[in-house]
Formats: C-alpha cells, sequence, structure tokens
C-alpha cells in the first residue's frame, strides 16, 4: 500500500507531536517539581520556588523523616500490609478465575453474575465496620488486609487470560492423568507470569496507596502504615512529635513542614517507582492478552 505523504500528512504529524509532548511535560513537570522541592531549602522554597542552584540544597527533610521512628515504622508496616495483601489477593483471583474460566463448572454463569453484583452493590462502611468488629479484627493488621483482598475486577481479569490459553493444553494433560490441581499447578500458573505480575502490582499499588482503611480500623500508633503518616504531614500539616522541638516558633513549623512534605512523597513512592520497570513488560503483556476475550 503507498503511503502518501502530504503537506497535510506532516501538519498532522507535527500536531500530534506536539500534543505528545505536551503530555509528557504535564507529568513530568509535578514528579520534577516534587523531587527538586524536596532538595530545596525550605527558606527558598517558600519565598521563591523551587531552585536549580545545588548550593540552595539541603539534605535535612530526608535526614528528619529517615530519623523520625514513626516515618520508618510506618513504611515497613505498609510494606508488610502491602507484601501480604498483594499474596492474599492474587491467590483468590487466580484460583477463582481458572475455576470459572472451566466451562463444565456448575453454576458458573450463576457464580460469576454473583460477583458482578459485588461490584455494584456493596453493604457500606457501617455494616462493614461492624462485621470487621465482631470477628475481632479491630486493630489488627487482618482489619487492612482480609475486608478487600478478594477483588472482582481482578478476578474478571484473571478468568479472561485463562480462558484465552489454547485448550488443547488442559486436554493433553487430561489424557496423561494429571488431575485438576496437578494441570493448575504444573501447567497452567507457568504460563500464567504475564497476568500474575499484573495482578501483584495492581494490588500492591492500590494497598501501598490506601489509608483510608487503617483509618477507620487501626487505633494503635504502632500499626499505622506509611499513608497515615504522610496525611498527617500533607493534610493537617502537621509533623509527627520528635522532629521539633517545643521551642519552634509557628513560622520554623511551617518552614519544617513544607520540607517534609515533598521528602515524604518522595520516600513513598520510591517501592512503586523501583517496581514498575520490572514489571513493565509483563504488565503490557499480561494487559493485552487479556483483552482478546470478554
Amino acid at each position: 500500500m503507498k503511503i502518501y505523504n502530504s503537506k497535510l500528512d506532516r501538519i498532522v504529524y507535527k500536531i500530534n507531536a506536539l500534543l505528545l509532548c505536551a503530555v509528557v511535560i504535564s507529568v513530568l513537570y509535578p514528579l520534577v517539581y516534587i523531587l527538586i522541592a524536596s532538595f530545596t531549602d525550605p527558606t527558598t522554597l517558600l519565598n521563591e520556588g523551587i531552585s536549580f542552584n545545588i548550593s540552595n540544597w539541603t539534605l535535612e527533610g530526608y535526614i528528619k523523616i529517615l530519623s523520625d521512628p514513626a516515618m520508618i515504622r510506618g513504611f515497613f508496616n505498609s510494606l508488610i500490609y502491602s507484601t501480604l495483601f498483594a499474596l492474599i489477593s492474587v491467590s483468590t483471583s487466580v484460583t477463582a478465575g481458572y475455576a470459572l474460566a472451566q466451562k463444565d463448572l456448575v453454576g458458573r454463569r450463576f457464580i460469576s453474575n454473583i460477583f458482578v453484583v459485588t461490584m455494584f452493590f456493596g453493604g457500606g462502611l457501617v455494616p462493614t465496620y461492624l462485621l470487621v468488629k465482631s470477628l475481632g479484627m479491630l486493630d489488627t493488621i487482618w482489619a487492612i488486609i482480609l475486608p478487600g483482598a478478594v477483588n472482582v475486577w481482578n478476578i474478571i481479569l484473571a478468568r479472561t487470560y485463562f480462558q484465552s490459553l489454547p485448550k488443547e493444553l488442559q486436554e493433553s494433560a487430561k489424557v496423561d492423568g494429571a488431575t485438576d490441581i496437578k494441570t493448575f499447578f504444573k501447567i497452567i500458573l507457568p504460563i500464567s507470569k504475564p497476568i500474575i505480575l499484573v495482578l501483584v502490582l495492581y494490588a500492591f499499588v492500590a494497598q501501598w496507596n490506601s489509608y483510608f482503611d487503617a483509618m477507620i480500623y487501626l487505633k494503635s500508633d504502632n500499626l499505622a502504615p506509611m499513608q497515615l503518616v504522610l496525611r498527617r504531614i500533607l493534610i493537617q500539616n502537621q509533623p509527627m512529635p520528635g522532629m521539633i522541638s517545643d521551642q519552634l516558633a509557628m513560622a520554623e513549623l511551617k518552614r519544617l513542614s513544607e520540607m517534609i512534605k515533598y521528602s515524604a512523597i518522595v520516600i513513598s513512592s520510591l517501592p512503586l517507582m523501583i517496581m514498575y520497570p520490572f514489571f513493565q513488560k509483563y504488565f503490557e503483556q499480561g494487559v493485552m492478552v487479556g483483552s482478546i476475550k470478554g
């Protein structure tokens, strides 16, 4: 097929290039701003904005955060919650998705419809709180992990992915005498790495960024995730106790809060920025393969 490189085509290409550049800039600008602001001296930041002059940079914000026990404890709490949540959520999503992908499953359509209904209708905050309380999970890590561990959307993604796999794999396994469980663990799971890693990324990021459940169900400061600590700094504009002394004036408090919040954002985003490059290949592959069938 002949491609016409007319003047109109070149104009369209240039417009598209400009639009893409604008999108990239709009995405990168806040990231660069936060990163530079986390190093900029608070006085300079408040009076002049971010500075690319290294002489105006300081590591005081990172030192304050990394020397604060509440921030360190919150970071590791978030890491533990997100890892356990991803493990449980992906396990339930993959096993349920594989079962629903089997056409000979009795009541498959009914079960799928029940799952879909829960996506649109929930019990609400108060009934969920009462349920968590009745199960004795208040002020425990399980109140953060278990209530949202079963994600219907992830189950649908897993089911769609399994439906896209060649049926000959399971048929040949049955001919060789393999049971359903052996087929699942020995044949299906090893070739399902893309969708598994996609679900791991989804679950980890969702739990890492979550703070509402912790704010409702947790009372002990020792169990608070990093997002609650970060929320206090960003929204309430209050550094954690121990970061400042009682003799500091309000101006110094504002200065310190401005410095700490940008450093806290960078530190809280590091695990996700480190994870994504390793998951990117599987993320794209898993999403595309899972979108072949509905």
